[in-house]
C-alpha cells in the first residue's frame, strides 16, 4: 500500500492571507526543490529542522518565481517519517500557485491525495489508525473542548488504551494455547474462571470507553439544534444572539425567514450546529410554505429543539399544534420578550407540554442565556462536562469496533459458562484482539484506509 513517489499539495487554506505553505514529501523531496531553490546556503547537506532564505526560480528561464522561507525536516524526524521540505511563501492564490505549478511541471513530483501526507505518517509506523484520524477530528474542531478531546486522541491517549488491552489479550490467548497444547496438565474448571475473569475485565475496560461515547460524539459533530415556532417570536434574534452576529434578518414583518439558516457555537464548551427555521404555520405563499416543509424536515433531524413562544401574548393554536407535535422529542420551551408585560398562560403550558426544561429570556436584553446553556448541559452532560485525563470516544468506527469486541468478550464468557471447550473459546477472544487491532490499524484494508483518508483536506 505505500507509495515510493514524491508528493506536493498546499496545506495552507487558500485565498488571501500572510503566507502561504506547500509541503513537499518523499524520498526526493530535498533534490526535487534544490531544481528550484536559490540561495546562498546548499540545502541537499543542511541539517533537518532548519530554515533557509532564498527564491524560487524557473530553470527554463532563469525568472525568480516567489521569495520564500524553506524549511528542511528530514525523516524519520517529520511528520509523514519521510524527506519534507515546505515552502513558505507570500499569502494569496497567484503565489502559491504560481510555485505548486513550477514542482509539478516536470512530473518527478505530483500533487497529494486528500489525506496522503497523514496517510503517509500512518503507513510509515509514526502513528496509528486512532491519531490519524484524530488529525481530521482537530481540523474540524468546532469547540475548544472539542479540540482538547482531540488533541488527546492524536498524543494516543485512546491507542494506549487499546494496545494494553490488546496485550492482555493476547496474554490470556497464550495461556489458553498452552492449555490447549499440553492438557495432562490443564485443570479446566481453573482454566475456565480465569478466562471468564480476565475477559470480564476486559469488558469493564471497553464499558468505560463505550460510557464517554455519546459525549464523545456530541463533542465530534456537535448538538444538531432546531430552533422552531411561528413567525415572529424571535427565533432569528434568538440565532443572532448566540452567534454574535447579525446572521438572520431580523423585522416585524411575519415570515421573513424562508429557509433553513445554518450557524454553529460553542455554549459553554459544547458545539451546537444552530438551524434557525422558517415560522411553522399554515400559509397560502408559495416560498414561504417551501420553507415550512423545510422546517419540518430540520425538526426530523434535530437532536435538540428550542421552542420559542412569545410570552407577551397568549398561546396561539399553532403553539399548540407545535408542541403536540414535539410530544417525545428533547425540546427545551423559550418564553421570549419577558422584558414586556408576560400574558401567556404559563399553567396552560405546563399542562399541556412535555418539555425538558422551561427557561425564560428576553432576547433582546440578552438575558436568559446563562440559564439556556446551563439547562442544554444538564440534558447532555449530566450538568457539568467531564474534566482531567478522561478520554472520550467520539468515532462511530471505534464505537463500532469496540461494541463488537465487547459482544465477542461476552461470547467467551458465556461459552466456558456452558463448558464449550477451550479451544472454542479461543476463537472469541482472539476475535475481540483482532477488532481492537482494527481499530488501531493493526488488521486493516487498503479500501478502509481509502475511505478514512479521503475525507481529508488535500494538504493534510
Amino acid at each position: 500500500m505505500m507509495n515510493v513517489d514524491t508528493i506536493a499539495a498546499i496545506s495552507t487554506a487558500v485565498g488571501e492571507g500572510g503566507i502561504a505553505i506547500i509541503r513537499v514529501s518523499g524520498p526526493e523531496a530535498v533534490s526535487e526543490a534544490k531544481k528550484y531553490f536559490r540561495s546562498k546556503s546548499d540545502i541537499a547537506t543542511a541539517d533537518s529542522h532548519t530554515v533557509h532564505y532564498g527564491h524560487i526560480v524557473d530553470p527554463a528561464n532563469g525568472e525568480a518565481v516567489e521569495e520564500i522561507l524553506l524549511t528542511i525536516m528530514r525523516g524519520p524526524r517529520s511528520f509523514t517519517a519521510e524527506d519534507v521540505v515546505e515552502l513558505s511563501t507570500h499569502g494569496g492564490i497567484v503565489a502559491v500557485k504560481r510555485v505548486l505549478e513550477l514542482l509539478l511541471k516536470e512530473g518527478t513530483i505530483r500533487i497529494a491525495e486528500p489525506g496522503e501526507f497523514t496517510k503517509r505518517a500512518f503507513l510509515n509506523g509514526r502513528i496509528d489508525l486512532t491519531q490519524a484520524e484524530a488529525v481530521i477530528d482537530l481540523i474540524r474542531s468546532k469547540s475548544d473542548r472539542a479540540f482538547s478531546v482531540a488533541m488527546k486522541q492524536a498524543e494516543g491517549a485512546l491507542s494506549r488504551k487499546v494496545k494494553t488491552l490488546r496485550h492482555e489479550l493476547i496474554e490470556l490467548l497464550a495461556h489458553i494455547e498452552v492449555n490447549i497444547d499440553y492438557p495432562e496438565h490443564d485443570v479446566t474448571e481453573m482454566t475456565s474462571s480465569f478466562i471468564r475473569t480476565r475477559c470480564q475485565e476486559a469488558c469493564s475496560v471497553i464499558d468505560g470507553l463505550l460510557k464517554t461515547a455519546g459525549e464523545g460524539k456530541i463533542l465530534r459533530e456537535g448538538i444538531v439544534t432546531a430552533i422552531v415556532g411561528r413567525p415572529n417570536v424571535g427565533k432569528s434574534s434568538l440565532l443572532n444572539a448566540l452567534v454574535q452576529e447579525n446572521k438572520a434578518i431580523v423585522t416585524d414583518i411575519p415570515g421573513t425567514t424562508r429557509d433553513v439558516i445554518e450557524e454553529y457555537i460553542s455554549l459553554g464548551g459544547i458545539p451546537l450546529r444552530l438551524l434557525d427555521t422558517a415560522g411553522i404555520r399554515e400559509t397560502s405563499d408559495v416560498v414561504e410554505r417551501i420553507g415550512v416543509e423545510r422546517s419540518r424536515t430540520a425538526l426530523e433531524e434535530a437532536d435538540l429543539i428550542l421552542l420559542v413562544l412569545n410570552a407577551n401574548e397568549q398561546m396561539h393554536e399553532d403553539d399548540r399544534l407545535l408542541i403536540e407535535q414535539l410530544k417525545d422529542r428533547p425540546v427545551i420551551i423559550l418564553l421570549n420578550k419577558t422584558d414586556l408585560p408576560v400574558v401567556i398562560d404559563e399553567q396552560e403550558l405546563l399542562a399541556i407540554a412535555s418539555a425538558d426544561s422551561i427557561v425564560r429570556l428576553s432576547v433582546l436584553q440578552e438575558s436568559g442565556l446563562d440559564q439556556l446553556e446551563k439547562v442544554i448541559s444538564g440534558m447532555f452532560f449530566g450538568g457539568e462536562l467531564e474534566s482531567g485525563d478522561l478520554t472520550y470516544v467520539s468515532n462511530v468506527r471505534h464505537i463500532t469496533l469496540l461494541g463488537h469486541a465487547r459482544q465477542s468478550l461476552v461470547d467467551a464468557v458465556e461459552a466456558t459458562e456452558a463448558g464449550i471447550p477451550i479451544d472454542i473459546v479461543q476463537i472469541d477472544v482472539r476475535q475481540a484482539w483482532e477488532q481492537l487491532g482494527e481499530m488501531i490499524g493493526d488488521s486493516v484494508s487498503e479500501s478502509l484506509l481509502d475511505q478514512i483518508f479521503s475525507q481529508f483536506c488535500l494538504g493534510k
